[in-house]
């Protein structure tokens, strides 16, 4: 089999992995804003 076949799927894998965690880490940012904004004393 041509090497080339897992170079294309590492690349995609991390790719992949990459898009998955900023989504990730986006979605917690996004709930802890939420959470700091309902904290009492905040203007």
């Amino acid at each position: 089999m041509n090497q080339w076949a897992f170079v294309v799927a590492a690349y995609g894998v991390t790719a992949a992995g990459t898009a998955i965690m900023s989504f990730v880490s986006w979605r917690t940012m996004r709930r802890a804003e939420t959470a700091a904004e309902a904290l009492p004393g905040r203007a």
